[in-house]
């Protein structure tokens, strides 16, 4: 009967044992690998002694000398050099209990050495580490159990402990463990099925194994898809990754050889149907995420399991980014980005895979010609991983996305400028999930707009300006209005309640300040398409932020060109495109048709503006400027000279007295009128009110309860809206009908549309025209 139990005992049974107990599990673990790998190198050396002695011939007398020599010096000899003597041991007597003992203690004491030593090399064992045959198991196992059974003679108590309370540590049965790694390992040889532990959950079958190099086939799809959606196995996922891999690998031209190759092409879209539908529903029951109200997930990293599946995360993830460069498919890109979205959580922690997948997914999502869907679930891919991501990756995302979208909005035409829509409104969202870091990097990039600006108006150059007239610079500052209208107004972010409470709210002032710098760089007629541009991002910005910018200057200036002050040139050009154009051709300057087009965008632009303070208390004083100015502009465009006098009219021509186009003045006389009426109108009603300017808040709220649209401009300013769209529609079903017969004629899709697309694009040849112009 043992005696009692000491103190010292029971406080190390609590404070200490189980630490104890995982620290010699882990030992037994790397001493066994060690191990394995000492017996293969032996068995490696061996082979080539044994090759080298077979060429040699060596004589009877020298081996057994040699072996005499081995014995002798054994105690002398290190690891290697007794291996590569052979196996010719010598003899040794069973030892007694004392020296057990004396090794078990020794053994003991470097066991913490031995974990340092060997923890590099053990967690180095990668995809690409032979298997272990049974027999190098079975020996560490053998020597395992030696120094077991000498715990039990020094320590009984301790070794009753643990049969009660860890039988796992003394039923070190086939090593549980490690063939857990061995089954997810990706060069793993088949092995037999191992003993399962008390209460784990028989996950692995013995036919979903197959030998290296083997073909796949429809009958082993089934069967792996069969056993991850009843079963959720772990095994056939890792052999479904390895075949995986095979086949997103299929048409790469490196050498490397995989453990299953695939030659039919019904098997192949079965096998990545399979992958990519199941492995996340497999990976998500075995380690469920955790997600916050918040929108944070969290993985049990930290877990065992997650260690284990963590080169098949890696392998899986990888395959899928290669499988991603490759694909022309929208629908099979469709489903491998859809099937990304639950895999986030689980790789957040492989950086250096992560951002090459945003990478990719960034080309897809910005690329003008892939389909609208898989634009969208792309976009739905990185909002997901910015939710869930930390700062350092948020920034990342969302330097990828601005370059992404600057790369796509390079060409703009017709057939493009949907598709650049879409990705500004869909980026403009991603600012708002963290305004911290929104803000920092949309001032980084506003400031880098403003360093362009400020480089060309100060070293002017031939070609300078090209930095700033160019569609990806026009369509980065109409990106950052949109940012900005979308986080900074209360109406899109109800939990505003100013805009001045957004975080985004101070870059409103350095973004109209380039803008209004941008569209007065170059004040000629060639550009005005482009002013009309950032004019409507700057209207955008007023109307969401109510932040008051003045837009009538830049919108007179273009109304007192000569362009428009002087009579047309007559021509049968088609009307000109400004919502695709950038500049207007050399064509088109002077003619009755760019006229028009000009006098419909300034009279829309202007009503808009004025429009959005219709309801203001100071309106009448608002448009008490720009009123004498188009008045104005009016006497002189519609001035007209004496009569009989042939000289007199000639001369008046050649002064530019009047423009002779009764529809461009008409409508800025219907303008006036309309502002003239919204002005007698605010007068009446704040003639009624009790407060005078001081009170701001009475002010603020006047006419709070009535809409824009009964105010005589806002009526107005609806009815321009329905006339515009409609216009767009008609104009819109006439390009795909006409894209339509041309297809059926066989000249190919948008032939026609070459001209405007040429008048969309900043090439240098359309820009040397502009200059000769000017000049």
């Amino acid at each position: 009967m043992p005696g009692r139990t000491k103190k010292s005992t029971k406080k190390f049974e609590k404070n200490h044992l189980k630490d104890t107990i995982e620290k010699r599990k882990e030992s037994a673990k790397i001493k066994q690998r060690q191990q394995i790998k000492a017996k293969k190198q032996a068995r490696n050396a061996a082979d080539k002694t044994k090759a080298s002695d077979n060429e040699d011939e060596p004589t009877a007398p020298q081996v057994k000398t040699n072996g005499a020599a081995a014995k002798n010096d054994l105690s002398k000899m290190s690891i290697d050099e007794f291996f590569q003597g052979g196996f010719d041991l010598p003899e040794q007597k069973t030892s007694n209990r004392a020296s057990k003992e004396k090794i078990v203690q020794q053994k003991i004491g470097k066991r913490k050495r031995n974990v340092e030593e060997y923890e590099s090399e053990a967690s180095g064992q990668g995809e690409g580490s032979p298997a272990s045959s049974d027999d190098d198991q079975e020996d560490g196992l053998g020597e395992h159990k030696d120094d077991l059974d000498a715990l039990a003679e020094k320590d009984p108590e301790f070794y009753k402990y643990l049969q009660e309370n860890d039988a796992e540590l003394l039923d070190f049965n086939e090593d549980a463990d490690l063939a857990e790694v061995d089954e997810l390992s990706e060069e793993e040889a088949p092995k037999k099925k191992r003993k399962k532990t008390k209460g784990e959950k028989e996950t692995i079958q013995e036919d979903l194994d197959v030998d290296d190099g083997s073909e796949v086939s429809m009958a082993m799809v089934g069967k792996w898809k069969a056993a991850l959606s009843e079963q959720h196995s772990l095994g056939a996922m890792r052999q479904v990754v390895l075949a995986f891999r095979a086949a997103a690998h299929i048409n790469s031209e490196d050498d490397k050889e995989h453990k299953y190759s695939i030659s039919s092409p019904e098997v192949y879209h079965e096998l990545l149907i399979t992958a990519l539908e199941h492995v996340p529903k497999v990976l998500s029951h075995h380690l469920p995420a955790k997600e916050s109200t918040s929108g944070k997930v969290r993985i049990a990293t930290d877990s065992k399991k997650y260690r284990t599946l963590t080169p098949l995360l890696k392998t899986y993830s990888a395959s899928i980014h290669h499988l991603m460069d490759s694909l022309s498919d929208a629908p099979t890109i469709k489903l491998t980005l859809s099937s990304l979205v639950p895999l986030l959580p689980y790789i957040l922690s492989f950086k250096k895979v992560l951002k090459d997948l945003i990478k990719t997914t960034i080309n897809i999502w910005s690329d003008t010609s892939s389909d609208e869907a898989t634009r969208i679930t792309a976009f739905l891919l990185i909002r997901r991983l910015t939710v869930i991501s930390d700062a350092s990756l948020r920034k990342a995302v969302l330097k990828t996305t601005y370059q992404g979208l600057v790369k796509g909005s390079r060409i703009t035409n017709v057939h493009t400028l949907p598709g650049i829509n879409l990705m500004k409104n869909s980026a403009a969202e991603l600012w708002g999930l963290d305004p911290n870091i929104g803000y920092t990097t949309g001032f980084t990039y506003i400031r880098q707009l403003a360093v362009h600006l400020r480089t060309s108006i100060t070293h002017p150059t031939k070609d300078s300006y090209k930095t700033i007239y160019n569609w990806q610079y026009t369509h980065s500052l109409d990106f950052w209005s949109r940012v900005l209208s979308t986080h900074c107004s209360p109406l899109t972010n109800p939990t505003l309640k100013t805009p001045s409470a957004s975080p985004l709210h101070p870059l409103i002032y350095p973004l109209v300040q380039i803008t209004l710098g941008a569209l007065r760089l170059i004040p000629t007629p060639t550009y005005f398409p482009l002013r009309f541009h950032l004019t409507r991002a700057l209207l955008r910005l007023s109307r969401t932020t109510n932040t008051y910018i003045p837009l009538a200057p830049p919108l007179l200036e273009v109304l007192s060109s000569p362009d428009l002050s002087k009579p047309p040139k007559p021509s049968t050009l088609p009307p000109l495109d400004f919502s695709i154009a950038l500049r207007a051709p050399k064509t088109y300057l002077r003619t009755r048709v760019y006229q028009d087009g000009l006098g419909q965008q300034i009279q829309e632009l202007l009503a808009e503006f004025f429009g959005y303070w219709a309801k203001h208390i100071a309106f009448p004083e608002l448009i008490i400027p720009p009123s004498v100015a188009l008045k104005r502009w009016l006497k002189s465009a519609s001035s007209i000279p004496s009569r009989g006098n042939k000289n007199a009219n000639a001369k008046a021509d050649r002064e530019g007295k009047g423009n002779k186009n009764a529809k461009l003045n008409s409508s800025i006389t219907l303008l006036l009128q309309k502002l003239s009426a919204n002005a007698q109108y605010i007068e009446g009603r704040r003639a009624q009110v009790p407060f005078g300017p001081s009170d701001r808040e009475a002010v603020e709220g006047f006419l709070r309860d009535t809409t824009v649209e009964e105010t005589p401009l806002g009526a107005f300013v609806e009815g321009m809206r329905k006339q515009k769209e409609e216009k767009e529609r008609v104009l819109e079903e006439g390009r795909r009908e006409e894209e339509a017969r041309k297809q059926r004629e066989g000249r190919g899709k948008g032939n026609g549309m070459d001209e405007v697309d040429g008048d969309g694009d900043v090439d240098v040849e359309m820009v040397d025209e502009s200059e000769e112009e000017e000049e």
